[in-house]
């Protein structure tokens, strides 16, 4: 049985409108609650704080919360804090799904280096949160013995889910991850990105079954399905261009085929692009009436998917779809 989670994009709604989306969901029953912590956007920890103080169950994390534009020592005591105020439903999503928005405010990432500097964030973060001084003389990160908490955590172990892209990240999701994020866009790619977390573990000498493995889907739901379509073309013109190839390639797509799409939405006509998304390029996504998101959603679990985390659009009525969700979607996976 898969577990089922909700994420939101700040494109559903003003922050108070996205806090009670995130109490709806934790009365549902979902499992999960995630913000993007992407670079000009509602701040993911600024949200996952408050939503915290409004629930009572439901388990909260940041998603791509990176060492580059955000340092190491403010990730641990970020992730500690929210712990303590939560009652230990903090979890911590690390890593990128892209680096082009660290480009946007001149952050140089050097590819080779993308890997080592998560690799040692998650050590350094995770030696603060057992206690007492945490010296680290990473390449990344240099910490002195006067690198620890000013304050007792609640766990010394909160749970750190690797957000990667690309082969050898992914791996590194397997190999040093409490749990991973790939992005299942298509849900064909799961299958895919699920045997690259995994034999990173293995290769790690870990037990892959223990990972939890959060794979990412976009959704949109709703008892009319043209209306879900047109909700989820919005959304594909918009992150499509992002997607790798490999995962791209399983259902015939390349990077090139988008490159239209990213023009005309660098020029701000978002009308333009989501006219020039294409049925196969729909496919990306998940859509349509509940039994339609079901099924496509079987696809994604019967990959090695563990968790799923529905974000995107949600539907045209991201409330009403998520009570739909809700109801019919998510009692049939725990069934």
């Amino acid at each position: 049985m898969a577990r089922i989670g909700v994420r939101f994009m700040d494109d559903l709604g003003t922050p108070r409108e996205l806090i009670k989306l995130a109490v709806s969901a934790d009365r549902l029953g979902f499992s999960s609650v995630l913000f993007p912590h992407d670079t000009f956007r509602y701040h993911a920890w600024t949200m996952t704080g408050a939503v915290a103080q409004a629930t009572d169950r439901i388990h909260l994390m940041p998603v791509g919360t990176n060492p580059w534009s955000t340092d190491p020592s403010e990730i641990a005591a970020y992730a500690a804090t929210l712990d303590l105020i939560s009652g230990g439903r903090a979890m911590l999503g690390l890593g990128l799904h892209t680096d082009e928005f660290l480009r946007w405010v001149g952050l140089d990432v050097e590819p080779a280096g993308i890997v080592p500097a998560v690799r040692e964030t998650a050590e350094a973060i995770r030696a603060v949160w057992r206690g007492g001084p945490a010296p680290y003389g990473g390449e990344h990160v240099r910490w002195s013995d006067k690198a620890y908490l000013r304050f007792s955590p609640l766990r010394p172990d909160i749970p750190i889910y690797i957000c990667p892209f690309g082969p050898e990240f992914l791996a590194l999701a397997g190999e040093v991850g409490d749990g991973a994020l790939p992005m299942c866009a298509p849900p064909e790619s799961a299958s895919m990105m699920v045997d690259l977390i995994r034999q990173g573990a293995t290769r790690a000498g870990r037990d892959a079954g223990t990972l939890d493995i959060m794979g990412f889907v976009w959704v949109s739901c709703s008892a009319d399905g043209d209306q879900a379509r047109d909700r989820m073309a919005r959304v594909i013109s918009y992150y499509g261009p992002y997607l790798e190839a490999g995962a791209l390639a399983s259902i015939g797509l390349t990077p090139a085929d988008f490159g239209p799409i990213k023009a005309r939405t660098l020029k701000g006509d978002r009308d333009g692009a989501q006219a020039l998304v294409t049925e196969q390029m729909l496919q990306l996504g998940v859509f349509g009436t509940p039994s339609e998101v079901i099924r496509r959603l079987e696809t994604v679990i019967g990959g090695g998917v563990t968790h799923v985390s529905l974000g995107g659009p949600l539907g045209p009525d991201p409330a009403g779809a998520l009570e739909l969700l809700g109801r019919e979607v998510l009692p049939y996976f725990r069934a």
